[in-house]
């Protein structure tokens, strides 16, 4: 018997509500507000009265205190703070003092702007990796060695975190059936716009595997965890759950990238959607069910930025800066009679294009003007001209392959762009700033230190064919029986690690439920060393070492070296951009 997805999940939620329903008929009660107080018993067993519920606040008050063992008077039997393991998955419990979550609670709308982030990102898909409609299908468009299977696990941590504190029993925003209907709704939510979106987009992968590579299913499900962890924990009793979950979430999707499985438009537009679907599932959780099943109001509607400036972020920017880069021409080592025409004989000239920039960042303040923090940013710079700049060489291997003497021989002789920009990996830490100019504005500023990790652009060279003796005499090539093989670094740019220091401004705004929103100009400057790496003939001491050696005593001159050019640089970058902030 066939069950559609949708009649699959209407059974789950169901399964997950019914005990939601059931137990808040017995453990629902009305309460006048005056009667409502919180008590503790002391030594002597006497019993005081805390605290008096007012209709005019937000927030219920405390059930956890030093003296433990706090619990409502008339709820006695009914609602108590658990201490210990909680594995009661079934059994609903409602506290009265929480006032019901209206739907506007839930609806930060934060990952709408992210989302579009990711669309518009879409466009710059050229920062990142070569254009997939190039024509020239020897060309191949991979740019990373790295692979890592963590973040087929690191997309679950949120909604493990969640699951494992209330487990031990850490008390959050909903009961055990209240969660797990919010949960189930929220996953469902998501997959119905991640599946809607990648096949109607049917965006290609960076790795040219499949066509459904927008949005990212790994970045979506990962800030659905996330967000969950946000609402149950990181609202109701610590910001610093919020952290941990974005922080995790978001390394799910640096993973995506770097196992190039995404681009980072798909990353963006995934954690869009998973923030999203999280407050929307939230928010109908709240219409359908109101207070039933909920045990803690949210610490505050908003951060109060003139108090508690701290903050993590993920952000999106552009870089502008340098643009050109100049070497010197490649020293051959030869007369320019004998160096082939094609290969590239003048100075190197690159120029880039507006970088891209991605990362995270985080500050503790010791009061509201000062703290310590960090920023780690993926900056990836584009290069024009670097497909032509191969194609030059790439022309010339073609020639070979048509000459009637060795086109028989020769099976394959090939290039491939690995890639053509430029990634800086950072990592700064130092003093960060803030001026409040009221509650909800600030304007911020910091001084940082780090280290810049370049990673190389290159165009690699595959041969293969019979292996070829040489005839000095007669200057005539024979084929042998044997098989050579040839697989190297035909041409490559890279830059030295080096030093970096930083400073910027920025300008952030208390939204509400701890999330800011900040504008930002960041200011960087670094000394680099250029270096480019030439390796047109490496293939001749597989195809013919014979001939190789005829090179040496000919002419003192080896053509499976590496030829280099290097210049020094000095790179005054800005980035300008916006994150969204998890504030405390």
């Amino acid at each position: 018997m066939r069950i559609t997805m949708t009649r699959l999940f209407l059974t789950l939620f169901l399964m997950a509500a019914l005990p939601l329903g059931m137990a808040a008929q017995s453990a629902e009660v009305t309460i006048e507000d005056n009667d409502i107080q919180t008590v503790t018993s002391e030594m002597n067993d006497t019993v005081a009265v805390v605290d008096t519920i007012s209709e005019q606040t937000n927030a219920a008050p405390s059930l956890t205190g030093d003296a433990g063992d706090f619990y409502l008077l008339k709820e006695r039997d009914k609602y108590r703070v658990y201490n210990g393991p909680d594995f009661h998955f079934l059994k609903n419990t409602t506290n009265p003092a929480v006032k019901p979550y209206k739907f506007m609670n839930d609806q930060t709308f934060v990952g709408i702007p992210v989302f579009l982030a990711g669309l518009i990102a879409k466009s710059e898909k050229t920062a990142f990796r070569q254009d997939y409609r190039n024509t020239n299908e020897k060309i191949r468009l991979v740019k990373y060695n790295f692979h890592s299977e963590i973040d087929n696990y690191t997309q679950f941590s949120g909604i493990a975190l969640t699951v494992g504190l209330k487990m031990a029993g850490v008390e959050g925003r909903s009961s055990w059936p209240r969660l797990f209907a919010s949960s189930l709704a929220s996953y469902a939510v998501m997959a119905g716009f991640v599946n809607g979106i990648k096949y109607t987009a049917s965006e290609m992968r960076p790795d040219g595997s499949t066509r459904n590579s927008w949005p990212s299913g790994h970045t979506a499900t990962a800030f659905v965890g996330a967000t969950i962890l946000h609402k149950e924990y990181g609202l109701t009793r610590s910001p610093w759950y919020s952290v941990a979950g974005y922080t995790l979430a978001t390394g799910t999707g640096v993973m995506r990238v770097l196992n190039n499985r995404h681009w980072i438009s798909d990353v963006l537009s995934g954690a869009g959607i998973g923030i999203l679907s999280t407050e929307l599932a939230y928010g109908i959780c709240d219409l359908l069910f109101k207070q039933k099943g909920l045990l803690m109001n949210d610490l505050a509607y908003y951060t109060d930025l003139s108090k508690n400036p701290s903050f993590f972020s993920i952000s999106m920017g552009i870089g502008l800066g340098n643009k050109h880069l100049i070497l010197p021409a490649f020293d051959f080592g030869l007369d320019e009679q004998y160096v082939e025409h094609d290969a590239h004989t003048g100075p190197l000239e690159f120029k880039f294009r507006s970088a891209t920039a991605v990362g995270a960042e985080g500050a503790w303040f010791f009061n509201p003007y000062i703290g310590i923090g960090a920023r780690l940013r993926v900056k990836t710079t584009p290069i024009n001209g670097w497909s032509t700049f191969a194609q030059i060489d790439e022309k010339s291997l073609n020639e070979i392959l048509e000459d009637p003497e060795f086109k028989s021989s020769i099976k394959y002789f090939g290039l491939e762009i690995e890639s053509d920009h430029i990634t800086e990996f950072a990592a700064d830490a130092g003093i960060y700033l803030s001026w409040p100019l009221s509650s909800r504005f600030a304007i911020g500023s910091k001084v940082l230190v780090g280290r810049s990790i370049m990673d190389d652009i290159y165009v690699g060279a595959k041969f293969y064919g019979d292996q070829m003796d040489y005839d000095a005499v007669n200057d005539r090539f024979i084929p042998t029986d044997e098989v050579a093989y040839c697989d190297w670094e035909f041409i490559s740019v890279s830059a030295s690690n080096s030093m970096k220091f930083g400073t910027g401004l920025s300008l952030t705004y208390s939204y509400k439920n701890s999330f800011s929103w900040r504008l930002f100009c960041d200011y960087d400057y670094a000394k680099k060393t250029y270096r480019a790496q030439y390796a047109p003939f490496m293939y001749i001491g597989d195809f013919s070492p014979a001939y190789r050696e005829e090179m040496k005593r000919e002419f003192n001159w080896d053509p499976c070296q590496t030829f280099t050019s290097s210049a020094q640089k000095k790179l005054n970058q800005w980035v300008l951009g916006g994150a969204l902030c998890v504030s405390f």
